[in-house]
């Protein structure tokens, strides 16, 4: 399966743009692939922590795509970056370590922070050096972001002491730098308000960063405490109090994203090509037909959401749909797969197939975590449409 090479409802000259840009990455993925520079693997926006692939896609303008070119960006559509993401998602390339950064916090920093900020952050988000960890979830918290403990108390000098404890915070021990949710004013049953976001620096002494094994021997993941850790007063990001509202903005950017139906696309590409080399059979050209159908239909919801973000507004309920759904086929995609063929799952040995599909396995249990988990999102479209 290829994506598409236009998007709906364009302009014949922006489609024909489009096309220019999807073909440009196309030939350098190939380049890639041909140099042996990486292999495709499933949820590698995750776990495929490469910096100089980074570095490479900042080198050809394809990172900080949509930024101000004062800060390094190249004022490019939303649409424009949305098939350069695709692409690399579709291909399997090894993304993790910008993907935080250029995804959802170039443009939170862009709405939402100081000069100051502005030009200490973006240009290295945009070249592909500058890597970020979100600080949202936490251990007696989880996806209920209203009810974080996180503290951060201001000082007479108007700088902050931070305490508390992160989970699950993907990247964090390779990340440069950190947004955080702390609670700034009133207590956890204040909920919403009283909620403010930070920018922190990873290499500060008192922030500790514990790794968390995860089922398939990784450790993206970790827990992050800081141990009453001082920041200046340059470290809030946007105004005190207004954390939940910019969260929610940011939330919009990463749960309705393409990684978010796309993440087990490389095995679904690698089956495709198996079943045209080999032949296949009627349950696996209907299951193939399938999977590709809902793929097509989930990417036009996600297109929904980027063309509502370009157009300024705050799709929060169709974001919360496309990571629902799309999440959840991602882990329908590896056991409609596994159940077709007679392949077993292979961590190490076999063929790249089998090695694709190990991979596949190990990590759907996180597909409906990560970002909210299908409850909270169900529970936030509910209350989008009336129901609750």
């Amino acid at each position: 399966m290829t994506a598409v090479s236009t998007a709906p409802g364009g302009s014949p000259a922006a489609d024909a743009e489009l096309r220019r840009v999807r073909g440009e990455v196309r030939a350098f993925l190939r380049a890639e692939l041909d140099a042996g520079s990486f292999s495709p693997a499933p949820d590698n926006w995750m776990s495929g922590f490469d910096p100089a692939f980074s570095a490479r896609l900042g080198a050809r303008g394809w990172l900080g795509m949509t930024l101000p070119k004062r800060y390094g960006g190249h004022e490019r559509p939303l649409l424009e970056r949305f098939v350069v993401t695709e692409e690399l998602l579709a291909h399997g390339a090894p993304v993790a370590a910008h993907w935080i950064a250029d995804r959802q916090m170039a443009p939170s920093i862009s709405a939402n922070g100081t000069e100051q900020q502005k030009q200490r952050y973006l240009p290295g988000i945009a070249a592909g050096e500058l890597f970020f960890a979100i600080g949202m979830s936490e251990p007696d918290a989880g996806s209920d972001l209203a009810a974080v403990r996180t503290k951060a108390v201001e000082r007479s000098d108007g700088s902050w002491t931070i305490s508390g404890t992160k989970v699950w915070t993907t990247g964090a021990h390779v990340a440069h730098a950190m947004v955080l949710l702390a609670r700034t004013d009133g207590g956890p049953g204040d909920r919403h308000t009283g909620l403010s976001q930070f920018v922190v620096d990873l290499s500060h002494a008192d922030i500790e960063v514990r790794p968390l094994r995860s089922i398939d021997g990784g450790a993206h993941f970790n827990e992050v405490v800081f141990h009453d850790a001082q920041v200046g007063a340059d470290a809030l990001l946007g105004r005190r109090g207004a954390g939940w509202t910019q969260v929610m903005s940011e939330l919009a950017f990463e749960r309705s994203g393409p990684e978010r139906y796309l993440s087990t696309m490389p095995l679904l590409r690698a089956w495709a090509e198996r079943l045209r080399r080999t032949g296949a059979t009627e349950q696996q050209r209907v299951t193939l037909g399938w999977l590709t159908a809902h793929a097509w239909a989930l990417r036009r919801m996600s297109l929904a959401v980027t063309a509502e973000l370009a157009a300024g507004r705050k799709p929060d309920v169709l974001a919360a749909m496309v990571k629902d759904l799309g999440s959840t086929f991602e882990g329908d995609l590896v056991e409609a797969i596994r159940a077709c063929v007679e392949t077993e799952p292979r961590r190490h040995g076999g063929d790249a197939f089998a090695r694709l599909l190990a991979a596949g396995v190990l990590h759907t249990p996180a597909f409906t975590l990560r970002g909210g988990t299908n409850e909270i999102l169900r529970g936030i479209v509910a209350r989008g449409v009336g129901l609750r």
